[in-house]
């Protein structure tokens, strides 16, 4: 069965080890790790570190066979990750997993990386069966990403195809989320393509027709069921995108388009994993309750959830006041809300060093970024 979705799915136990040797050959990967890990000295030294990296690794991969002694190495890369980019990663709604259930989890979309890899570390140290990624083709432009993607668990959605060959694509697609969910494998989707760069998070009702997709018989929602749909919300006191995103929508909204090159996603993905964070929260909702046919109500549900259990931080309420201040939302708006929130100076400090370190142009969507989410949640 698993060789029909051979071009999508993650690697399996005998692939591990050559893809590994392949990968500790190539330059740009090793570059990568280099920066990971000895940042200033790589801008110095970039042979030496990539050598030092190569051994790194070679150390670090030794005993690497299989998919599991790989998750293990990926834990320790996330510890420091966490280490060195949050203040602290905290996380609830597990009580509501059932460790013999294979879950689909759709949660919100902040970072390209790192929000199924936190989802993914919450669920390893928890004892749960870790997460199969999905991973738009988008940004698999380098074979090395490709690799490294595939060897953690993630599995290709085919989004650059066209006509048919795109929906025989998302048909197997769904297949494959389906056979997953059957055995028992846990999923990890965004609730959209692309990033919510403006701090709106809302789920695309095209992803669930997606997912219904692998069989006609059933009706839309009966079909979902079968996924057991656990909707996540992740929220990052600061987004280590932030200006990046910033940048993109004043582009956007300037010249009418965002031409992205090879390397802006490659520049996210390194920015979001190496960028300071603060604290991170994530959490678990409670499975769907389906009982309709309807993609537009089934994602509303999806949405209330990751918006009832997103975790404000003072940037939130921060950012809000600015608005308000330079009038860019009316001075009565949610005039009561950053009075209640007793933020402490710390926080205030920090804000105001990070917003004045922006160029002035980018203010205006770097502050709705975050506001968002507490006008969302008021909207709602």
């Amino acid at each position: 069965m698993l060789d029909k979705f051979e071009d999508i799915r993650p690697y399996q136990d005998h692939e591990i080890r050559p893809v590994l040797d392949k990968l500790i050959t190539n330059p740009e990967f090793l570059s990568s790790i280099a920066t990971f890990y000895f940042p200033r000295l790589t801008g110095l030294l970039p042979k030496l570190m990539r050598s030092a990296a190569r051994n790194k690794l070679k150390k670090q991969l030794k005993a690497v066979h299989n998919v599991k002694s790989m998750q293990d190495v990926i834990a320790e890369y996330m510890d420091k990750m966490i280490h060195d980019t949050t203040t602290k990663l905290t996380h609830s709604g597990l009580e509501n997993l059932d460790e013999d259930k294979g879950y689909l989890f759709i949660s919100n979309h902040r970072d390209i990386t790192m929000d199924p890899a936190f989802v993914n570390y919450v669920l390893y140290h928890a004892g749960y069966e870790t997460l199969q990624i999905a991973v738009g083709d988008n940004l698999l432009k380098k074979p090395f990403v490709t690799d490294l993607m595939r060897l953690n668990k993630s599995f290709i959605v085919k989004r650059s195809l066209k006509g048919r060959e795109l929906l025989r694509s998302l048909s197997l697609l769904s297949e494959y989320i389906h056979y997953c969910i059957k055995n028992k494998s846990n999923v990890w989707i965004a609730q959209r393509e692309g990033r919510a760069k403006d701090g709106i998070d809302k789920t695309d009702p095209a992803l669930l027709k997606m997912l219904a997709m692998t069989n006609r018989r059933l009706s839309l929602g009966d079909s979902l069921k079968d996924l057991h749909i656990v909707p996540v919300s992740i929220s990052y006191e600061y987004d280590a995108c932030d200006v990046l995103k910033a940048e993109e929508l004043y582009t956007v909204e300037n010249t009418g388009r965002f031409l992205k090159t090879d390397r802006s996603d490659i520049h996210s993905i390194v920015t979001g994993m190496i960028g300071f964070k603060g604290r991170v929260d994530v959490t678990f909702g409670k499975e769907l309750q389906i009982n309709n046919d309807d993609p537009e109500k089934i994602a509303a549900e999806i949405d209330h959830q990751i918006l009832e259990n997103y975790k404000l931080h003072d940037i939130n309420f921060l950012a809000l006041e600015r608005l308000r201040q330079d009038g860019f939302i009316s001075p009565n708006q949610l005039s009561g809300q950053i009075a209640k929130r007793n933020i402490s100076n710390v926080s205030y400090n920090k804000f105001k060093k990070r917003f004045e370190s922006i160029n002035p142009k980018l203010h205006k969507y770097f502050l709705f970024s975050y506001a968002n989410p507490i006008l969302t949640k008021h909207q709602a």
